[in-house]
């Protein structure tokens, strides 16, 4: 079965970035009223827990995504046994993910009162906070997680957005209303809990119905299995690298410098998480169809591919960059005021680490999409082994600055230059890796010029707060976009990336190919 790849990914893109919008909107507004509620130390306190929570979830291992990449082979073929087989092991082993979570979970409860150095908020019992924070954790996996597997694998995200945001926008409305009238944390976990349950349920229920010949039933070759629990253990080491650079910072400071400061840090923290998030749905909704394309296509074919979409990519990329860059600071201002601002040298660091992490995450997609995670096994395993070092190393001397830099470190130097061997060895022709190169380093150049640019026109008007934020957002928005212009007008890479985004905005949507029995 050959997926309608443009259609899907601009399907998936406008669902995805719709749930992103809300769970970015959301959560800004329910930060905002929990500080003023309820007060600083619960931020901290939600980001350790947060934090904590995605160690545990080292336990998956990998196993969503090599499950979904086992999926596009038998799609592609229309193999219904195999693709059954494959959900009845995935089942299995999400059971079986459950069940360790719970049990470590629960053996880290003793060491709790060691990762908070000061700021936990009075009359609150931690370990009762901890084990609803666990169960919503837990259900994640227990009920009917498998199933979205085949939404993803299908290249139908969309399905699962559209539920999680019915669920999302009655969760986020029940926290608010909880945090102004009731100002009570414990409340606040519950709805938590019972809106995670009702996402899995309903997604699981959706799939069903689109796909109900897909039962799991069936065993596979032990071939097969083998060869996915060689991708899982291989998969491993790219989600340890993961949760080092999204929770290690977390932990770190935390530890070595309490509740209070770690809130204000994510508060910077969340306004880069919510523009990455808006970037994984772009390359979410791609995943699939990259992952068909590179089973059915050419090598040169897919390169091509990598060059468009790098570049649209690293354009959004700078756009982005260049408007935090210019933002951040009238926006913190506004919204928590002055006294809980950071310095322009820890800006200019988060701005560093949003594009070097972004466009990680671009090129990883093509490796995650080709699976060639026991190739690129050594590279998430060094990265983070070095982020968490650095971190260590540099937090009493450098603070803020060491755990952000230590993570920049890791990225430049260590997981992207590596990744581009890994693709162009295993993946795309070797002969274009320097050619590419080429281009990657010029889009960063541009990056970094556009948002210097930017940074130094806006510093030209002397406003009140909310006048330079429009200002702002003008300039920066508009700098880059005419810098990147400006050169790469007559690229026929650029010529050939408008080309495939008109195809995208203009699709028709004709009707999908896709098994609705």
């Amino acid at each position: 079965m050959k997926l309608e790849r443009t259609k899907n990914a601009a399907r998936n893109i406008v669902f995805d970035g719709t749930l992103e919008i809300v769970n970015m909107l959301f959560p800004f507004v329910i930060r905002s009223v929990m500080l003023h509620c309820l007060g600083t130390e619960y931020l901290g306190l939600n980001g350790l827990f947060k934090s904590l929570l995605t160690f545990l979830n080292l336990a998956e291992l990998g196993v969503g995504s090599a499950m979904v990449f086992s999926m596009y082979k038998p799609i592609a073929e229309d193999d219904a046994p195999a693709i059954c087989a494959l959900l009845r092991l995935y089942r299995t082993l999400y059971r079986i993910i459950g069940l360790v979570i719970a049990a470590v979970g629960l053996i880290l409860m003793p060491f709790l009162p060691g990762l908070i150095k000061s700021g936990l908020p009075a009359g609150m019992n931690l370990y009762v906070l901890y084990l609803m924070n666990l169960g919503n954790t837990v259900v994640t996996y227990w009920l009917f997680a498998y199933r979205s597997s085949l939404l993803q694998a299908h290249q139908r995200r969309d399905v699962i957005s559209k539920v999680s945001l019915a669920v999302r926008l009655t969760e986020y409305v029940l926290k608010v209303l909880i945090l102004l009238f009731l100002r009570n944390y414990y409340l606040y976990l519950a709805v938590q809990l019972v809106c995670q349950i009702a996402v899995n349920i309903l997604a699981a229920l959706c799939a069903a119905k689109m796909y109900p010949r897909y039962v799991p039933r069936g065993n596979l070759p032990k071939e097969a299995a083998r060869d996915i629990f060689r991708r899982v253990r291989d998969l491993f080491t790219s989600k340890l690298s993961a949760t080092v650079f999204d929770s290690a910072d977390t932990l770190v400071i935390s530890a070595f410098m309490g509740l209070t400061v770690l809130a204000v840090y994510q508060n910077y923290y969340f306004i880069i998480t919510a523009l990455r998030m808006m970037l994984v749905v772009v390359l979410n909704a791609c995943m699939a169809g990259v992952g068909n394309k590179l089973v059915m296509e050419s090598k040169e074919a897919n390169y091509r591919d990598l060059e468009r979409i790098s570049l649209l990519f690293c354009w959004l990329l700078s756009v982005s960059a260049s408007m935090l860059f210019c933002l951040y600071q009238p926006f913190m201002r506004l919204w928590m005021g002055g006294d809980n601002m950071l310095g322009t040298g820890i800006v200019v660091s988060f701005v560093v680490y949003y594009y070097s992490m972004g466009a990680n995450k671009m090129i990883n997609m093509f490796k995650d999409a080709a699976g060639i995670w026991r190739k690129d096994r050594w590279r998430p395993l060094t990265a983070a082994l070095c982020n968490l070092c650095l971190n260590l190393a540099t937090v009493r001397w450098l603070g803020l600055y060491g755990v952000l830099l230590s993570s920049v470190f890791s990225i430049v130097f260590i997981q992207i230059p590596w990744l581009f061997y890994n693709l162009f060895q295993e993946v795309f022709p070797r002969r274009f890796m320097g050619k590419y190169i080429r281009l990657f380093c010029g889009l960063t150049a541009a990056a970094l010029v556009s948002c210097g640019a930017s940074w130094f026109l806006c510093g030209l008007f002397r406003l009140s707060v909310w006048p330079t934020l429009f200002v702002n957002a003008a300039v920066s928005f508009l700098v880059p976009n005419l810098c990147l212009y400006a050169v790469y007008r007559r690229n026929p890479v650029f010529r050939d990336s408008l080309s495939q985004l008109k195809r995208i905005l203009l699709s028709k949507g004709k009707k999908t190919e896709e098994p609705h029995e």
